[in-house]
């Protein structure tokens, strides 16, 4: 069980920003088009340049090197990369069944050439990827961006699955005031670069 700690954390017209996410936890956070929230994952994915700190379970970021730390503090885009023809090409670790079909996607899928899969089907089954990892925290950036109202549940079922069997910490970003409101218990406005606690009723 795992905590993200960012301390001081900064890139860009970011920060700087302190943030604790508990194992187990799922925080929200949104905010206007341009206003840094991609960027924000991105850094603390140490895909982008940035100051300050990010821990998870006390090893910082700075410690590791980056492939190590992106395996524990995953990021999931909207649109993910493909490099193969072959969808099974990219799953090094396996599938798991099960999450195939949470996802409502048929165990045939493996074999699909990547360019024949809607945007909705690359999009969960690029989270599946990600999870097949294993990874400790979960950087979402719009993860249901792409998709309808059934699958945008089933991708909530399984993340809210993940997070409490495995005891991942979560930072959702989301467009959706309402998904914020299902998927987490606390939440960020990021606004001026500064992170404004939304207090619930």
């Amino acid at each position: 069980m795992a905590t993200l700690h960012l301390q001081q954390f900064a890139t860009r017209h970011v920060g700087p920003l302190e943030l604790c996410i508990a194992a187990g936890e799922c925080v929200g956070l949104h905010g206007a088009s341009g206003s840094g929230k991609t960027l924000l994952l991105r850094a603390i994915a140490d895909l982008d340049p940035h100051q300050g700190e990010a821990s998870l379970d006390g090893a910082a970021s700075s410690s590791l090197p980056a492939p190590d730390w992106r395996r524990s503090v995953a990021l999931v885009i909207a649109e993910s990369q493909w490099w193969c023809e072959h969808v099974g090409e990219h799953f090094d670790h396996g599938v798991n069944d099960a999450w195939l079909e949470q996802l409502g996607l048929p165990a045939a899928a493996m074999a699909w050439e990547v360019s024949r899969c809607s945007t909705g089907e690359r999009q969960r089954l690029a989270l599946l990827r990600t999870l097949m990892h294993e990874p400790a925290a979960l950087l979402l950036d719009e993860p249901t961006g792409n998709l309808d109202l059934e699958s945008t549940r089933r991708v909530e079922a399984l993340l809210d699955d993940y997070r409490r069997q495995r005891q991942a910490a979560l930072l959702w970003v989301s467009h959706d005031p309402g998904q914020i409101a299902r998927v987490a218990r606390r939440s960020f406005l990021l606004r001026d670069g500064k992170l404004e606690d939304e207090l619930r009723p």
